[in-house]
């Protein structure tokens, strides 16, 4: 593959009594590699799957990142969501955040989950089909990655 590397990063969503927990898992993007099917390898086959965001860094390339749902590794350490701010850049042409954390990028996904939850029926079943999910989300903004 020529050009910068490309990694799937996948922020692993679970519900907890106290909001969100997260588990980043990634992984290198190869040759004739769907960056989805590899997202659905690295969630171990979640019940949703969405892209929700891209970014470059330096030394790492170009992260396309997908949320899951649920986390099929509850056992697995996870990092409560504190906060669920999204970064913002610093002008109307700066787009990229000074500091962009993991945290700011799984708010952005979350917020993107309960936009879907709203407006795709196919993610629409799969949340009301979780109550714990459902209620979570119902509770969350709810924005797309763009609107119009």
């Amino acid at each position: 593959m020529s050009g910068p590397p490309v990694t799937v990063e996948v922020i692993v969503l679970r519900v907890t009594e106290d909001g969100w927990a997260y588990r980043p898992e990634s992984k290198l993007l190869k040759d004739g590699d769907s960056p989805c099917d590899v997202a659905r390898e690295v969630a171990e086959g979640p019940a949703i799957l969405h892209s929700t965001s891209w970014r470059h860094e330096l030394g790492r390339g170009v992260i396309l990142t997908y949320a899951a749902y649920p986390d099929r590794r509850p056992g697995a350490g996870a990092r409560g969501l504190d906060e669920a701010a999204v970064a913002f850049g610093e002008s109307a042409d700066t787009p990229r955040p000074a500091v962009l954390a993991l945290g700011n990028v799984t708010a952005h996904a979350i917020r993107h989950l309960a936009f879907l939850a709203r407006t795709d029926p196919a993610v629409s079943a799969a949340v009301a089909a979780d109550p714990p999910l459902a209620a979570r989300l119902a509770g969350a903004p709810a924005e797309p990655a763009a609107q119009f």
